[in-house]
């Protein structure tokens, strides 16, 4: 017997029902679209698997103890504490019946619907590897980053008790994998740790003496750059003191290292294979679509593409099931701009931000019986830290194309960041930490737990 839906706000006693509109996620596609939709006639019941939204794009200064994770996380409830006709669960989502338009949770709770926005963005992808997990954990939530935090600072900690050379180089020894945005601002993170913060600090391994391996498969870092923002970024990496291995193919990681072979390049030495002793590995080479993705297929004939993602129409909503929508990392969306060819939609927060937004409007011109929007993606540009005083930014706007790299650029991606973080105090909070750290070069986030749970840890002996 299947249980019956969650009522939406009983309190709001109406003479004729209001439309009701689940989200499922609340990312930065889910949040914007709550937030377009919270000042309209609906009710709007939003569920998500955590109690807090995530500012993403600093979780690694979590993950490397730049800073503590209320910093660049809000209580979902508390964001719509004042919107009475926004419900929030915590819940995970199991199924979507689509016959009874019923979102079903783990729990057994099943919320219905009139309208459907899906935003629960992405997971990792070890490309089939799923075994390397525990030995390279990805970074996506405050768990990975608390993870890896307590991975990073451990394994200072067990250089400095290790007699043996070989394997005190081993703890010593990071490697990251992936040279997109993440896997870049890691490694350049890492290196800074190493070289100022933990100075003075230990007694009998010298912190600085760490190296710090960034590992990508292609022929240059930070793929969505232009190639000469590249060539900075890698530059800058190296100036830090982070050794990169380009054309370097990860093809093996256990709890004591990994398998690397090296591309052969026309002209080049042949293809090669070698061993790097690491006690310390970090994922940050791939992505994959939510699950999810794979059951709304099959319950809505929608298709998929290599990567999982469900393939939506342009207004973001799926064949044949107009009051469903998808956005974010889940969606294989495209750009319609007017007058030129759709153009695949990068998987990047202001595009979830923009998506969330149309799929918004769209539910409130479907309601008043309006013709639906086709997604516009508006590329302002990219921008990524690499360390202290270095950052690239690629920037698109009403007054032209401007690359630069450097000081100027670290500021600006600094103060880009603060302005999107969600709350006034986070804001302030953030820029308190980074000043404070700027000036000192210290890392005061240091907190680790379960150091003597060597079940929690596959890397300890």
């Amino acid at each position: 017997m299947r249980p019956a839906p969650i009522s939406h706000n009983p309190g709001m006693a109406t003479s004729t029902p209001l439309p009701r509109i689940v989200i499922v996620g609340c990312g930065f596609g889910g949040l914007e679209a709550a937030r377009t939709l919270q000042d309209a006639r609906v009710e709007i019941t939003v569920v998500e698997r955590t109690n807090h939204h995530l500012f993403q794009p600093l979780l690694y200064q979590v993950a490397t103890a730049g800073l503590s994770a209320p910093a660049i996380a809000a209580p979902v409830r508390h964001l719509f504490r004042n919107r009475l006709n926004v419900t929030t669960l915590l819940g995970e989502v199991a199924a979507i019946d689509v016959q009874a338009r019923q979102v079903l949770l783990d729990d057994g709770a099943a919320i219905g619907y009139d309208h459907l926005i899906v935003a629960v963005g992405a997971t990792h992808s070890y490309f089939g590897h799923e075994n390397w997990a525990p030995f390279a954990p990805g970074l996506k939530t405050l768990d990975d980053a608390f993870e890896i935090r307590r991975r990073i600072l451990l394994a200072f900690e067990a250089a400095e008790k290790e007699p043996d050379p070989a394997q005190r180089d081993a703890w010593l020894t990071f490697a990251v994998i992936g040279g997109g945005p993440t896997g870049v601002e890691m490694a350049g993170t890492l290196a800074e740790i190493a070289r100022h913060t933990l100075a003075g600090e230990f007694r009998r391994i010298d912190p600085a003496s760490a190296k710090i391996l960034l590992i990508e498969g292609t022929g240059r870092v930070l793929q969505a750059m232009p190639a000469d923002l590249s060539q900075r970024a890698c530059e800058q990496l190296q100036k830090l003191g982070v050794e990169v291995r380009l054309d370097s193919r990860v093809t093996a990681i256990d709890s004591t290292g990994l398998e690397v072979v090296t591309s052969a390049a026309p002209g080049s030495e042949p293809a090669a294979s070698y061993r790097i002793e690491s006690r310390c590995v970090i994922w940050a080479a791939g992505v994959a679509a939510s699950p999810l993705g794979r059951q709304l297929a099959q319950s809505t004939g929608a298709q998929l593409d290599r990567a999982g993602r469900v393939l939506v129409q342009p207004d973001l909503s799926l064949p044949g099931h107009p009051e469903i929508s998808v956005i974010g990392d889940l969606a294989a969306a495209s750009s319609h701009a007017p007058g030129r060819q759709p153009l695949p939609v990068p998987g990047v927060s202001p595009a979830a931000k923009q998506m969330g937004r149309t799929a918004a409007d769209n539910i409130l011109h479907r309601l008043a019986g309006q013709p639906t929007l086709a997604f516009r993606y508006r590329d302002y540009g990219n921008l990524a830290t690499i360390g202290r005083n270095a950052a690239v930014v690629d920037l698109t706007s009403p007054l032209g194309h401007f690359k630069f790299s450097g000081h100027f650029a670290w500021l600006f991606w600094l103060f880009t960041h603060i302005y999107f973080l969600i709350g006034f105090r986070n804001r302030v909070v953030v820029l308190m930490d980074w000043a404070s750290a700027y000036l000192s070069k210290q890392r005061y986030a240091r907190v680790v737990t379960d150091i003597a749970a060597p079940a929690k840890n596959p890397l300890r002996k």
